[in-house]
C-alpha cells in the first residue's frame, strides 16, 4: 500500500526486453537507502516488486499485462519517473490509500497556469469516469490529488507549485499519458451494490 506522496523523482538506467516481460532499472537514490529485494516500490504509481539493486538503482521486473495496462510500457532511457516506497503502519497517511494498482491511463487535455498553481485536466475512459467524484482523491502517475471537476470524458486537478516542483506532473504536455488509479473504495462500493440489485 502506498499514501500518494511521491518521495523522490528517479530516472530510468535501462529497460531490457524479457518476451513477455521487461526489466526496467531506475535510479532512485532515496528510495533504495532502506530497501531490500522483495520491496515493494511504486513507479509513476505502479507497484514494482525490487528484484535487484546497486547503487542507488533497483530492477524490477514488469510482467506483459501492466506494460499495456500503464504508461510503463512507453517508458525510455533517461525517462523521469515518480518513486515511493510502500507506506508504513506507523508513519502519517499524507495522501490517500493508494493499491498501486493502476486502473487505466488519462491523457493530458489542457494546462492552464495561474499565479499560484496550475490546473491540469485529463481525457479519460469513460469507464473510469463513473469511479471519480468532484473532492474525491484520483492518484496520477502516483501523485495524491484531489478532483476539483469532473464530467464523463475528462477530470481536472490543481497542482501547486511543490508538485510541479517534486513531481513528473510539472514536466507534462497536452497529449502525455498518465497512469490513474481511482479510489479503491468507490469500486467496492459498486460491487457491494451489485450483489444487492442482483
Amino acid at each position: 500500500m502506498f499514501t500518494g506522496i511521491v518521495e523522490e523523482r528517479g530516472s530510468v538506467m535501462s529497460i531490457a526486453d524479457l518476451g513477455d516481460a521487461a526489466r526496467i532499472a531506475i535510479r532512485g537514490p532515496l528510495v533504495t537507502s532502506d530497501a531490500a529485494l522483495g520491496d515493494s516500490i511504486a513507479v509513476n504509481g505502479v507497484c514494482l516488486t525490487v528484484v535487484d539493486m546497486a547503487d542507488g538503482a533497483f530492477s524490477a521486473d514488469v510482467m506483459q499485462e501492466t506494460l499495456r495496462r500503464s504508461s510503463l510500457g512507453r517508458l525510455v532511457v533517461d525517462a523521469p519517473v515518480n518513486l515511493e516506497r510502500a507506506a508504513r503502519v506507523d508513519s502519517r497517511l499524507g495522501g490517500h490509500i493508494v493499491q498501486g494498482h493502476v486502473d487505466g491511463v488519462a491523457t493530458v487535455r489542457d494546462i492552464t497556469p495561474t499565479d499560484n498553481w496550475t490546473t491540469v485536466t485529463f481525457a479519460l475512459p469513460a469507464e473510469l469516469a463513473r469511479y471519480i467524484v468532484e473532492k474525491g482523491s484520483i492518484t496520477v502517475d502516483g501523485v495524491s490529488l484531489t478532483v476539483v471537476a469532473v464530467d464523463n470524458a475528462s477530470f481536472t486537478v490543481s497542482l501547486i507549485p511543490t508538485t510541479l516542483a517534486h513531481t513528473t506532473l510539472g514536466t507534462c504536455r497536452p497529449g502525455d499519458i498518465v497512469n490513474i488509479e481511482v479510489d479503491v473504495i468507490a469500486k467496492y462500493v459498486e460491487r457491494l451494490m451489485e450483489g444487492r440489485l442482483t
